[in-house]
């Protein structure tokens, strides 16, 4: 934690570079399916992990940021390290971060996470890695990995400030991971990141998987729990797959991580259907829309910009039907906070705005501003600790769904949503 905050660093993969050199580059060591983009990249990225894991493959998985705990961010078999495994992975690369740093190039923090899962992905041995990127991709600490499987999911604004002021400058960023020989894999796209994708496809020389082209969702319905999807993958179709998340984006995200598997594999053959069902039943996406309580419902999700939040809402609408909805929302001060309240108030009755553990975290009475030009006076409540909002947005949807049903929705940050689960004794993010 001395290197700094996350979102504060120099891009360059320089100082990673070197220390990977100095490591033996274990990145090298296992086949790397790299997921880049702007939102669904946790979520794909824990798909295509589940399909390689039910093929008996010991996967590593990396990810980031975390809900609660560091360790969540490199798995291995599923499982987080254990405190004593990270603590030895830091111990064992620890001499050489000294010797970046004493060359006048000090690593940051996620470029010391990333070194450390490859290390550990290497001693573990890992069969294969899903890596996702922390920020953009060319120069994101993790592209110093060449994946065989490239997988870009949607492409909207966020972090402007880093990766350039529309979606086409950033599609060029995250383009960066697409290399030479690869498979890229692309969730549908507006026009310019698609250009831009494709552009970097055919100059590198990879192959291409698009979907709604070579892949795609076929159907979708409700189901308990859930949806159940009709799949075309690259080398099949695949029918009732149950998944245990909510949204037409989880399921485009349920695509994209298919194809990855398949492009995985090689060969010719589809994967065996019954093998794929298990994996997307046992699918989890903590602090995605996910469930936390009961009586009323009250739902965590993770959506920190606009495009997120517009998918999180349409899945609230569609698979709970809520007559009253009642908001808890603690955002990031950097973040298109306005975009994002905007496109909560035709949903929300009553809103509760707050703050979460981040400094990154907007001033509460600058956001209740903010969301009071937007909802107007009467329907914003301002409290100070998340703890509190959230015990005052359920008595308000307590009220309001004394004779219809009603919910609490707590968004805004990934910081809220690991806030908020820890608040209401949610288990561990596995």
């Amino acid at each position: 934690m001395q290197r700094g905050v996350e979102w504060n660093f120099e891009p360059s993969l320089d100082r990673i570079a070197a220390l990977v050199d100095l490591l033996g580059s274990p990145q090298h060591s296992y086949p790397v399916v790299h997921v880049a983009g702007t939102n669904g990249k946790s979520t794909t990225t824990r798909m295509i992990e589940a399909l390689l894991r039910e093929r008996n493959l010991r996967v590593g998985r990396f990810t980031s940021p975390h809900l609660v705990s560091m360790r969540e961010r490199i798995s291995v078999d599923g499982v987080p390290l254990s405190e004593e495994r990270f603590v030895e992975i830091y111990a064992d690369i620890a001499p050489y971060l000294e010797m970046v740093d004493a060359r006048g190039r000090r690593l940051s923090f996620f470029e010391t996470l990333t070194a450390m899962a490859f290390a550990a992905f290497a001693d573990a041995p890992v069969d294969v890695a899903v890596i996702e990127t922390g920020m953009g991709g060319i120069t994101d600490a993790t592209n110093v990995a060449d994946g065989a499987v490239a997988v870009i999911t949607p492409i909207s604004l966020d972090h402007v400030d880093y990766l350039g002021p529309d979606v086409g400058t950033i599609a060029g960023e995250k383009a960066g991971i697409i290399k030479p020989g690869a498979v890229a894999v692309l969730a549908q796209q507006r026009l310019p990141a698609a250009e831009v994708l494709m552009r970097q496809v055919a100059e590198v020389g990879a192959t291409v998987a698009r979907e709604g082209l070579e892949f795609g969702v076929l159907s979708r319905e409700l189901a308990i729990g859930g949806q159940l999807l009709r799949l075309k993958g690259l080398k099949g179709t695949y029918d009732d797959v149950l998944l245990p998340l909510y949204g037409a984006h989880q399921a485009g995200n349920a695509a994209c991580a298919l194809a990855a598997a398949e492009a995985l594999t090689g060969g010719d053959e589809p994967l065996d259907a019954e093998l794929v069902r298990q994996a997307f039943l046992g699918v989890r996406s903590p602090g995605r829309l996910e469930v936390v309580r009961r009586g009323p419902t009250v739902i965590v999700d993770a959506a920190h910009n606009p495009a997120g939040m517009q998918a999180s809402l349409d899945a609230v609408q569609e698979a709970f039907g809520f007559e009253k909805l009642v908001g808890v929302v603690a955002v990031f001060e950097d973040k298109d906070v306005q975009g994002m309240l905007e496109l909560l108030e035709p949903m929300m009755d009553e809103i509760v705005v707050t703050r979460n553990s981040s400094p990154r975290s907007m001033d509460v009475d600058d956001l209740a501003a903010l969301a009071e030009d937007i909802f107007g006076l009467d329907r914003v409540y301002q409290v100070e600790r998340l703890d509190n909002a959230i015990d005052r947005a359920i008595g308000i949807a307590d009220a309001l769904g004394e004779f219809s049903g009603a919910g609490v929705l707590i968004t805004g940050s990934v910081v809220t949503a690991g806030d908020a689960r820890v608040l209401l004794k949610v288990e561990e993010s596995g």
